[in-house]
């Protein structure tokens, strides 16, 4: 019998396999390496850590010579149009980018090859210090953020121009966001992750507590005694609004990495100063929506650390959480905080990118009256959509203490405060601009 289900491609087969058998993918990849680049590949080893939520990397030699490989892999790749992987964007704008040596863009086959090197990454170098504080490291890895967001926003003034509709849909990034809302190729809604993650499922909290989506869906939410103007229904529905890829275009648009969390930022130490450079620019562009460019690196890089999204058994280890739902209110208690090192990086991000990018975006009249609604939508999909935060139907990597931190936060950054003030709207009366 005939089915609609598309094949699979090469690099969802493998990071499926890879879930399961370790040893198997390693064999698979070195075979599919070998293949694309014509080149020898052994000791191929894949590199299990807590950040490769939608991609697979590692190591392997070829002849004399070390590789570290990466490539991401989306769900409902097959469906998708655009073009992965345009490091060259980037370095033309004067970005600091890693080149690789092997690259292939080919759809369902597109993997990077870089010459491996001894630096580590960001998000290495930060979990480290939300273990262990340390201000003079911190101070170091402030100075280092605050440089790279001094030349994102130079290329961003350089390269901001205005765009169409049209072409805000064309770029690759609305892959993070509104891509994940919805069922490929159709664009039914509620579809992809939302359905897959959430809808209809049931969740698991602390303490035993089990609640439906439609129980919670459309509760008033409150966050440490804070209330907010969105449910969980209305902020994922406010999302499919404002991140629909045709109406993206009113800020403009730069080039732009669009994913530079910081596992994807290397960490060069030097004498006097340290230095950040990307790679795996799977949707770099030149004409970025302009709201959307750093919206997930703000969210990764800060809100979703200490250990909640990326190591929740930490998180259930070090903090508490409790979920209640009473007359229709469903409430979220957790005594989770940020460490020092991600509130240097929060004060970096928003005095060195945020403030004088929404600046100037005013004075080009390409600032949208919403566009802290708009920036919102995006911090709230960050975490909701890059894994399954649902501890109950369908769990994936979160337990109940986990999934009511982080649940609790991405509801925070939904919407506004009614009452009362917290960490998100803390920053954006800092950046908004005069």
């Amino acid at each position: 019998m005939a089915t609609d289900t598309p094949t699979p491609s090469r690099t969802a087969e493998i990071r499926a396999v890879a879930r399961e058998d370790i040893p198997r993918a390693q064999t698979m990849l070195e075979e599919f390496i070998t293949g694309l680049f014509d080149i020898p590949v052994s000791d191929l080893r894949i590199n299990q850590d807590q950040y490769s939520l939608n991609s697979l990397n590692g190591f392997f030699e070829s002849g004399d010579q070390a590789f570290f490989f990466k490539f991401h892999q989306e769900d409902g790749e097959e469906d998708m149009t655009g073009e992965y992987y345009r490091a060259d964007i980037l370095s033309s704008a004067g970005l600091p980018v890693d080149q690789p040596v092997h690259m292939s863009t080919l759809a369902g086959e597109q993997v990077l090859i870089y010459r491996r090197r001894s630096d580590p990454r960001f998000s290495d170098v930060l979990f480290e210090l939300d273990q262990a504080p340390d201000a003079t490291a911190t101070a170091r890895a402030r100075a280092a953020e605050a440089d790279l967001n001094a030349r994102i926003l130079s290329v961003a003034k350089e390269t901001l121009q205005a765009i169409s509709p049209a072409q805000a849909a064309a770029e690759p990034i609305h892959r993070l966001f509104y891509e994940r809302l919805i069922d490929l190729p159709a664009g039914s809604y509620p579809g992809g992750r939302l359905a897959k993650f959430y809808v209809g499922k049931r969740f698991a909290f602390p303490g035993g507590v089990s609640l439906d989506w439609d129980e919670i869906a459309d509760a008033t939410v409150r966050v440490n005694g804070i209330s907010y103007g969105s449910s969980l229904r209305q902020a994922f529905d406010d999302a499919l609004t404002r991140y629909a890829p045709l109406n993206t275009a009113s800020a403009g648009g730069i080039v732009a990495h669009g994913d530079a969390h910081n596992a994807n930022v290397w960490y060069e130490r030097g004498e006097d100063q340290d230095r950040l450079s990307f790679f795996d620019p799977a949707f770099a562009g030149n004409k970025v929506p302009g709201l959307l460019a750093e919206v997930k690196s703000t969210f990764h890089n800060i809100f979703a650390h200490p250990f909640w999204l990326y190591n929740p058994e930490m998180a259930a280890e070090r903090f508490e959480a409790n979920v209640t739902l009473s007359e229709d209110v469903l409430s979220f208690e957790t005594d989770w905080h940020p460490t020092p090192a991600r509130l240097a990086l929060l004060d970096a991000k928003a005095e060195t990118f945020w403030k004088p990018w929404l600046a100037h975006l005013k004075a080009q009249e390409l600032l949208p009256e919403d566009w802290e609604e708009i920036v919102r939508s995006g911090l709230f999909l960050s975490p909701a959509l890059v894994m399954n935060l649902n501890a109950g139907e369908g769990a994936e990597r979160h337990n109940p203490t986990s999934s009511a931190i982080g649940l609790g936060i991405a509801l925070a950054a939904a919407s506004r405060p009614v009452d009362g003030e917290d960490m998100f709207s803390r920053f954006f009366d800092s950046v908004r601009p005069e």
